[in-house]
């Protein structure tokens, strides 16, 4: 069924429930009236054997009337003697009317109600015993099933021309409701395929506040995001082509000048270590570009998950890059039982991007600190440097953003991508006399 088209979906499920209600309704009637047809039966031929049972009884002989010219509603009666047996003639078979003289000798009740079996049909009769001329007298009267089947027959007839009529009436509705429903779904359709072509400038407009209405906003913000990925992306491809052209034409100009003998910064030596110097630089962005992407591969991947201290790993790094810059003082503040559940590898190569940022802009001092907080576990990296711009704080961990002294803006972005990927957070907040910088880990 989810194969077909939503129009003729709709229409079914309109035509099942129609159909699942009737049958319902007939499955209801047939048991829950069943016994009032049968009661109906009964008191048809009770009402016919009271008119019948009078002194003349004998006298019109009302033996049994031939069924096949009178209606299904037709009660016929036989008249039962106790030492003569049957009165006149009867159609019914000679078996049967023993069975009923014995059943009527039996009977202690002065009427009584059976049913039975007769060559493939059932029979309704009542037994009726009195007094006639001072003769006692048993009237036996009866009716065939014909009449209950006729009322089934006529009442399932009748259920189903209301099921034809009530499928033609929903026809309508359910028309209407697939073209009210598809026409939204096919305008959506053609606006993801335009969309799937890159052909996303035109807005998506959809004022429904159904569900309808929720899916054209979510494509309406996808394609948003769309746009803004594609922009990111050509504005990264200029970033890293003006980032990666200073070097490379350092490193060829240079080149070119010893092969023509000619030393910009005086000796060999000294030209040789700028190449060198451009070459670490270029290597460094490279990696940096490569590991970003790598990031983005693990933020739909699940983070590996490992138990580790952040004092160790925060001294071996601060050990590392101490000299860096020697004339400025590291303090530290560890916790040495603050544990962390994430990728450790990651989580050190993001230390290491906000300690280096720290010592590029710290005049004299850094404090880094690692404690457990309420909400979770928070590392804290301070610098007495210059405050950031308030205009740069929104944007500082996007890619290519750089500060007045930045490099390639690519340092604090990776440690915001890390953090992303774990769940955590990070911020950077101008304090009085300095910078800091907060990474806090979620408990888990």
């Amino acid at each position: 069924m989810k194969n077909k088209p939503l129009a003729i979906q709709i229409w079914l499920v309109f035509a099942g429930i129609t159909i699942m209600f009737s049958i319902c309704i007939a499955i209801f009637i047939f048991v829950t009236l069943r016994s009032f047809f049968m009661e109906e039966t009964y008191r048809i031929i009770e009402n016919a054997q009271i008119n019948r049972f009078t002194d003349n009884l004998l006298e019109d002989n009302p033996i049994e009337r031939d069924q096949n010219r009178q209606s299904n509603r037709s009660v016929n009666h036989i008249v039962f003697l106790p030492e003569a047996g049957v009165v006149g003639n009867s159609k019914l078979p000679k078996k049967i009317l023993k069975q009923l003289y014995k059943q009527t000798l039996s009977q202690e009740e002065a009427s009584k109600r059976y049913t039975r079996q007769i060559q493939g049909k059932r029979i309704y009769y009542v037994i009726r015993k009195g007094a006639v001329f001072g003769r006692e007298v048993a009237l036996v009267s009866y009716m065939w099933d014909s009449y209950l089947n006729e009322l089934v027959r006529t009442l399932f007839r009748r259920l189903i021309f209301a099921i034809i009529i009530a499928l033609l009436i929903i026809s309508f509705p359910a028309a209407w409701l697939a073209k009210y429903l598809t026409r939204p779904l096919r305008q959506m359709d053609e606006h993801v395929k335009r969309i799937a072509e890159k052909d996303w400038h035109e807005p998506l407009i959809q004022n429904r506040k159904d569900e309808i209405g929720g899916l054209a906003r979510s494509i309406e913000k996808m394609r948003k995001k769309l746009i803004q990925q594609d922009e990111a992306q050509k504005a990264m491809l200029q970033h890293i082509s003006h980032e990666l052209k200073t070097p490379v034409m350092v490193i060829r100009s240079y080149a070119e000048s010893i092969e023509d003998g000619i030393f910009p910064k005086g000796s060999l030596e000294g030209s040789v270590s700028v190449i060198r110097e451009e070459a670490v630089r270029l290597e460094k962005r490279v990696k940096d570009l490569l590991y970003l992407t790598k990031l983005d591969y693990y933020a739909t991947q699940h983070p590996k998950s490992e138990i580790f201290y952040i004092a160790p790993m925060l001294e071996e790094i601060i050990e590392r890059m101490r000299l860096h810059r020697p004339d400025v003082s590291i303090i530290t503040e560890l916790e040495n039982d603050v544990v962390v559940i994430g990728d450790a590898e990651q989580w050190k190569i993001a230390f290491e991007n906000l300690l280096d940022n720290q010592m590029r802009y710290a005049r004299m001092n850094i404090h880094v600190k690692a404690e457990k907080i309420q909400n979770g576990v928070c590392v804290q990296f301070w610098n007495d440097g210059p405050p950031i711009d308030e205009h740069l704080l929104p944007h500082l961990f996007q890619k290519f953003k750089t500060g007045e002294r930045g490099k390639f803006g690519l340092g604090l972005a990776i440690a915001e991508r890390i953090a992303r990927i774990h769940g955590a957070k990070i911020k950077a907040v101008n304090e009085l006399q300095g910078v800091s910088f907060y990474v806090t880990f979620p408990i888990k």
